[in-house]
């Protein structure tokens, strides 16, 4: 009987009910977001290829008794290695890959091979628009850094926790992942659901967002065919690119280094079994845990509380910002060259490659069947994948 008693009061079941100051229904109350996420992957197909697997971190992470993530061996930002080994259970070795922002980094490398920069190259004003659509990542920060305390008072360090609420205007996962994880790790969890919603939801926020800011009749311009990019120039792109960066903001040569190795893999046409496996089994794998690692993190001490609410109402707004901010200079560059700039492709200038740059085709094929936009903003979409890597060194810097 007293072995039985015994195994029943490891369960967790037994584990549920007898924790501290009544943490059972917020743990039933996180299963229950996790079951809702897992819901809006499969059924809804909201991000599915990285929501599922946070959304089973999550379920994994808030099981009572499981005890498969521990946060305190990630404590004040920091890696406590003494015993680590003796208490570190599978998540939390996976976790290591996020804590080192190794994961980020190799979905960046991913990314690069799988993406076209030669839109980018054969037009490269809309680096401009790419620049100007990270202003929701600014214009977010100042508002969490002076807002941030008010609405949530027990924040301590509010410049990395505004930082990694302003990467969210980029739209772009892994790097919002990476500056959380250096800046703000207790946050890390509703940071990476927040960024993995809004680009989910990209399809929504954005049009209405395009509509209010332009005219019938900037919607309806049609652009130019842009000229044929050679491969000397696929070539040479990435590595000007690197160096250049590299020398600005050095904090951001990881993120955009990698970006530019894997689209070098993909251009040089000397290494395809390389930029196949970075491309497929790599991307694949590495997503699976980053998924996974990231997801345990959003554990019901952390994440239902007023921070979390904070984050996801702010993070919308950078995202809002983001895309009018390219919008806007769409409008300005529209205006300069004589109707030549289809400002809608402006909005493609977050980082959510390629689901941007084909709501902009979306919208500006309703308002004219006869134009194509898409090609011309993947040059802007591609723009934003670096221009959140460098905002990202940026908050670095200034921060860690």
């Amino acid at each position: 009987m007293e072995a039985i008693l015994n195994f029943l009061k490891q369960s967790g079941f037994y584990t549920l009910f007898t924790q501290p100051d009544g943490m059972w229904w917020k743990t039933l109350i996180m299963i229950a977001v996790a079951c809702l996420l897992l819901y809006l992957a499969i059924v809804k197909k909201f991000e599915p290829m990285l929501l599922l697997p946070i959304a089973f971190g999550m379920l994994l992470s808030n099981l009572p008794g499981a005890d498969l993530y521990h946060p305190e061996l990630f404590a004040g930002g920091h890696v406590a290695w003494n015993g680590f080994s003796d208490t570190a259970s599978l998540i939390d070795y996976l976790y290591l890959g996020v804590k080192l922002g190794i994961y980020p980094c190799l979905i960046f490398l991913g990314v690069g091979a799988m993406t076209d920069f030669g839109p980018l190259i054969a037009n490269p004003k809309s680096l401009l628009l790419g620049a100007a659509a990270q202003l929701g990542i600014f214009l977010a920060f100042i508002g969490a850094r002076y807002l941030g305390p008010v609405i949530s008072p027990g924040i301590t360090d509010i410049d990395g926790f505004a930082a990694s609420i302003g990467i969210i205007g980029g739209a772009d996962g892994p790097t919002a992942i990476y500056v959380t994880s250096k800046l703000a790790p207790d946050y890390l969890g509703s940071i990476a659901i927040a960024a993995y919603s809004y680009m989910a939801l990209v399809p929504l926020i954005q049009p209405p967002v395009m509509r209010l800011l332009t005219t019938k009749k900037e919607r309806q311009i049609v652009m130019k065919q842009l000229r044929p990019v050679s491969k000397t120039e696929k070539i040479i792109f990435p590595i000007v690119v690197t160096v250049f960066v590299a020398m600005l903001v050095p904090s951001a040569a990881a993120l955009v280094g990698m970006l530019m190795l894997g689209n070098l893999l993909k251009e040089c046409g000397v290494v395809d079994r390389l930029s196949k496996t970075v491309q497929n089994e790599l991307m694949n794998i590495v997503t699976i845990f980053l998924g996974i690692s990231v997801g345990a993190t959003a554990r019901a001490a952390t994440f239902l509380s007023l921070d979390t609410l904070t984050i996801f109402a702010m993070g919308i707004c950078a995202f809002i910002f983001g895309t009018a901010g390219g919008v806007l200079l769409g409008k300005l560059m529209c205006l300069l060259s004589h109707g030549e700039i289809n400002p809608l492709i402006g909005s493609a200038g977050v980082s959510a490659v390629p689901m941007a740059a084909r709501v902009s085709q979306v919208v500006g094929q309703k308002e004219n069947p006869s134009n194509f936009l898409l090609m011309h903003a993947m040059g802007p979409n591609v723009a934003g994948v670096i221009g959140s890597a460098i905002a990202a060194g940026v908050f670095l810097a200034l921060f860690k």
